[in-house]
């Protein structure tokens, strides 16, 4: 919001704002005119951006513009590996784009794109810049590569989740950190030579290398540092290609649907309860909590609801993506455990709201489908601090299904902690249920499943 010195971005009463100080607004304006804006506009990858105002003579006086809201708002460590990976292929698509138009991106930063659904978009406009035609250098390139190439990298070879690398280091990992983490077999290997072995090997060599690196240095001929620019962000895609783990991300909860905690039939009953539910209220906005591989949120999407997905397994998070994006359906998927969702981070806390602070009161309906056990045994949440978040989520509808203690699956987690559990009964539940729900519905699965529609108590 406040970072970048061409301009600042503010929430007046619902709208968007955008300040752009005078000396950048010819940048600003240029971009306005190009092709590329034209281009990523009428495929959906760029915010939509209205003019309000001009500068005048007045060297006070400052351009202003409104973007269009980006539904609900997500960050680089609530993102699958998947998502990531987007997004940088986004950065690159507008950075070659703007070549035709004597433009280039100035910074390269995952923050710099939201996703609408699983579609990313890119919404920094200060990130554009008129720039000399003669010049072959990429500022951003070190940029992008610690924070969309050494990520995607540790996460497929090392496991490292998004998450804990960019809460550890909001601008991405140096090369010199990472070349501590990898194996010396690994640090020869074509993944990781060029972006984490060879600088961190030149980087030893001393300071006087290292600025030098960024003198300007033009050519000649314009053509000459196009092709050289082109041929680098070859080379940016094609490392992100060697970090593409083309969907053989696997984890225990990918193969979730398919366990026997159903038979075919109850789990065709519950997804007919859930789609007669959701075509009966015709909710806008649903929130899928422990969407796993996102059954229920792609019966949600192809309703018409706009869904956000969340787990915390970024496995089958991965999954809703892929599926979400190659259907068109409108879901985001994230990384996020509701039992310790995202916090707020950057600076004083102000920069990136929390998880809870964005989903509060924004859904009109609510999934907890075989969740609430997880969370009560493995998490050891009190079955009303859970009904109460779920009414803080929603403000009507709220489908849940019980689990008894006799369950097999309750008894797998409780790993013979069942005793702690013997008051818990169908009973119980819907008393509990009844401080801030009235019942609709409910439904027998199985002897040990239950669903149930619920509507908030005003």
């Amino acid at each position: 919001m406040f970072r970048d010195p061409g301009g600042t971005l503010k929430d007046l009463d619902g709208r968007l704002i955008r300040t752009i100080n005078k000396s950048f607004a010819p940048d600003f304006r240029a971009f306005l005119a190009s092709s590329t804006n034209r281009t990523f506009l009428e495929q959906g990858k760029l915010v939509q951006t209205r003019l309000l105002s001009e500068p005048s003579n007045d060297p006070e006086n400052e351009m202003t513009a409104e973007h269009q809201r980006i539904s609900f708002a997500s960050f680089p460590y609530e993102w699958p590996p998947e998502m990531l990976m987007a997004a940088g292929h986004l950065t690159l698509d507008l950075a070659e784009s703007l070549l035709n138009d004597g433009m280039g991106l100035k910074d390269a930063s995952p923050y710099n794109v939201l996703f609408s659904g699983a579609k990313a978009v890119f919404v920094d406009v200060l990130s554009f810049e008129q720039r000399d035609t003669r010049d072959p250098a990429w500022l951003p390139y070190a940029q992008f590569v610690r924070t969309f190439c050494i990520p995607l990298l540790l996460n497929k070879h090392l496991g490292l989740s998004l998450n804990a690398l960019f809460n550890a280091s909001r601008d991405g990992i140096e090369p010199e950190a990472a070349y501590k983490l990898i194996s010396p077999i690994q640090r020869f290997r074509p993944a990781f030579m060029d972006m984490v072995t060879l600088p961190t090997w030149l980087g030893s060599r001393g300071q006087k290398v290292q600025t030098g690196m960024y003198r300007q240095k033009l050519t000649k001929d314009p053509e000459k540092a196009r092709f050289i620019l082109k041929s680098l962000y070859r080379h940016l895609r094609s490392r992100l290609r060697l970090a593409d783990q083309n969907g053989r991300s696997r984890s225990a909860w990918c193969g979730y649907m398919s366990n026997p905690s159903y038979s075919q039939a109850e789990f065709e009953t519950k997804s007919d309860f859930v789609r007669q539910a959701l075509d009966e209220f015709s909710p806008k906005r649903v929130l899928d909590v422990g969407c796993n591989t996102g059954h229920f949120s792609a019966l949600a999407a192809k309703g018409g609801s706009e869904v956000i997905a969340i787990d915390s397994d970024a496995a089958v998070v991965g999954e809703v993506w892929r599926t979400a994006s190659a259907e068109g359906l409108n879901i985001l998927p994230l990384v996020v455990d509701i039992a310790r969702p995202s916090p707020a981070m950057g600076w004083r806390n102000e920069e990136c709201s929390s998880f809870l602070k964005r989903a509060m009161g924004k859904f009109d309906a609510v999934l907890m489908l075989a969740i609430v056990h997880h969370l009560m045994v493995t998490e050891r949440i009190p079955l009303e601090e859970i009904l109460k978040l779920a009414s803080d989520l929603t403000t009507d509808l709220l489908l849940i299904e019980f689990i008894t203690p006799e369950d097999p699956m309750f008894r797998l987690i409780a790993r013979g902690r069942g005793p702690l559990f013997s008051s818990l009964t169908m009973e119980t539940f819907e008393s509990a249920c009844g401080r801030h729900f009235s019942m609709l519905r409910s439904l027998q699965l199985s002897k040990t499943r239950r669903i149930y529609r619920l509507k908030k108590k005003l």
